[in-house]
């Protein structure tokens, strides 16, 4: 028999678990023929939790104590190459980091590449494969910032404080989602870190300020020029912009500490929530 602490202890862990917003009404756009699952792992060595075959792209909703919420709110997008989503260190960690400051967030399970078939071992499909999970990828971004200004008066979230942050891949669909989108999915805010870049980095007129990070030391694809170019581009037109290029920190620090600079990234971050108002509850 179940003591009553134990159903206590049980309900609470039930009611931690993040809700899930499905981005579209059915079907995703394109993905209406997958019958492939999705998969989750914990990998043996590094402990990271990864969460592959994504077709089904949802928002997991993370909201804060009302007596402490700002009316705030962040899409967050985890990396993982378009092959995975590392959904804590970058994703839930970071939303609930976010909480604890007031700010709502909303951790985006965006679509990947199908994985764990014999087309991995044909490099010509994982081509087709990545170009078209990019494609989704950045779809499934301007459809998160859609739904979350349309269902901004229910989360008690301000619909012109709306912002997207993403790392690594996801650092990819949160620039990308700046540089492209229509007046529903325009972020008001934009923060890739250590992303990967989209192949047109034209600003449009109606940008928002970003808010970029980077290591130094990073030798991945997604190197430090990304953040330059992406900074650069900002600052000829004449958009605000914040960048923070660490001596150490390699690639892929996420949430983690590393005991290197990289550490107090989310502090720089923290400083710029505040210097732009956002930290504030709404009048």
């Amino acid at each position: 028999m179940r003591t009553l602490t134990g159903i206590l202890l049980a309900a609470a862990a039930f009611a931690a678990e993040p809700r899930e917003i499905p981005l579209y009404p059915g079907a995703a756009p394109g993905s209406e023929n997958a019958t492939y699952a999705e998969q989750e792992t914990i990998g043996q060595q590094d402990h990271v939790r990864r969460i592959a075959n994504v077709t089904h792209p949802v928002l997991l909703e993370y909201l804060p104590e009302s007596a402490k919420a700002t009316g705030t709110a962040w899409i967050v997008c985890p990396g993982g190459g378009f092959r995975y989503l590392a959904i804590d260190y970058e994703g839930t960690d970071l939303a609930r980091w976010l909480n604890s400051n007031g700010v709502a967030a909303f951790v985006l399970k965006y679509r990947v590449m199908r994985t764990g078939n014999d087309g991995e071992k044909d490099p010509a499909t994982m081509r087709d494969r990545l170009q078209t999970a990019t494609a989704f990828a950045l779809a499934d971004g301007q459809q998160a910032v859609r739904v979350v200004r349309s269902r901004a008066a229910e989360w008690g979230i301000a619909p012109d404080r709306i912002g997207i942050i993403g790392f690594s891949a996801g650092g990819y669909v949160a620039a990308a989602v700046a540089l492209h989108h229509d007046a529903a999915s325009r972020p008001n805010f934009a923060a890739p870190i250590y992303p990967a870049l989209p192949p047109d980095i034209t600003v449009p007129a109606d940008a928002p300020p970003l808010f970029l990070v980077h290591a130094d030391d990073d030798a991945t694809l997604s190197s430090v020029d990304n953040t330059v170019r992406l900074y650069t581009a900002w600052k000829k037109a004449n958009i605000p912009a914040e960048m923070h290029i660490y001596l150490k920190g390699s690639h892929g620090f996420g949430m983690r500490k590393l005991g290197l600079p990289t550490d107090s990234w989310v502090d720089r971050f923290h400083d710029w929530l505040g210097l732009e108002g956002l930290l504030k509850p709404v009048r």
